[in-house]
């Protein structure tokens, strides 16, 4: 097929992953369309896209928008979709309410089900297409937290696998991506801030501790550039893997997860973010 004939629609674009993703299949020679939530964010793109000799259009888009998700795909009509738009709500359970939990989960988990469900029709005229889904190694294991946003990418993760196999016959791949940590600036947001909320709770020494961790941990990280070439790849292959999990660290957490007991390795986890014991939780028992 024609390249140049693929629209290749990949929302969240206007930093990180999507940024990398978007300015890589224009380069590939596809029809690069991406998604941003203001004019001044894709006034951004098209400064790195002209910066980097490529062409870029961009469209305004809040994913949890029916009706904006609506006018988007049938104006491009996009035979190749990448879901790459996310919402940081990195946080104890105790610590975010309903409301952040249910924006969690419109964005990563209903809004990608959602594009591709409205792309589908374009996609099995032209008896090819791609669904890309930008999931995260915890979307396959967990770590302390992290509840809400791993819920959204565990959902992302199930509802993928069935949507992969109702539309193989009609010539679509439906590609689940599963990198562990990422320079991205998602992780400059919510916990990674002074945010007053993380000040005053009995897990404050716990974000401390992740925040640290995190850190430590950013020469290892996958570069956003990394991504986008194996989106590249899902693109370009005949028959796309259905999985692409990436990174060391993502490999070793997969590993644990098959070699250890739970027990065991709740305990490493709790040990590492310091959970083991609470103060609160002490004075509450000897009263």
């Amino acid at each position: 097929m024609d390249r140049s004939a693929v629209t290749v629609l990949t929302t969240g674009a206007n930093y990180g992953i999507g940024n990398a993703v978007a300015l890589h299949t224009a380069r590939l020679g596809y029809r690069s369309v991406c998604t941003v939530r203001s004019e001044e964010k894709a006034e951004l793109v098209h400064r790195g896209a002209h910066d980097a000799g490529l062409s870029v259009e961009t469209a305004l888009l809040d994913v949890t928008d029916d009706a904006a998700c609506e006018q988007v795909v049938e104006k491009y009509r996009p035979l190749a979709l990448v879901n790459n738009a996310g919402y940081n709500s990195t946080g104890a359970i105790e610590d975010l309410d309903e409301a952040e939990a249910r924006l969690c989960m419109e964005t990563m988990a209903i809004a990608p089900l959602k594009l591709a469900r409205l792309a589908m029709p374009h996609m099995r005229a032209a008896g090819w297409g791609r669904v890309i889904q930008m999931s995260s190694i915890i979307g396959r294991t967990t770590l302390p937290l992290c509840g809400w946003y791993q819920a959204s990418k565990f959902a992302l993760e199930a509802a993928s696998d069935a949507l992969r196999t109702e539309v193989a016959s009609a010539g679509v791949s439906v590609v689940l991506i599963e990198p562990g940590a990422v320079k991205t600036g998602i992780w400059g947001e919510g916990v990674w801030s002074d945010d007053d909320r993380m000040l005053a709770t009995p897990f404050t020494p716990s974000y401390q501790r992740l925040r640290k961790l995190m850190s430590m941990q950013d020469r290892l990280m996958n570069s956003p550039e990394k991504i986008a070439r194996i989106v590249g790849r899902c693109l370009t292959d005949d028959r796309p893997r259905a999985r692409y999990l990436i990174g060391l660290d993502a490999h070793l957490l997969v590993a644990m997860r098959r070699v250890l007991p739970t027990s065991i390795e709740d305990a490493i986890m709790r040990r590492a973010l310091g959970l083991m014991t609470h103060p609160g939780n002490v004075e509450g028992l000897a009263t």
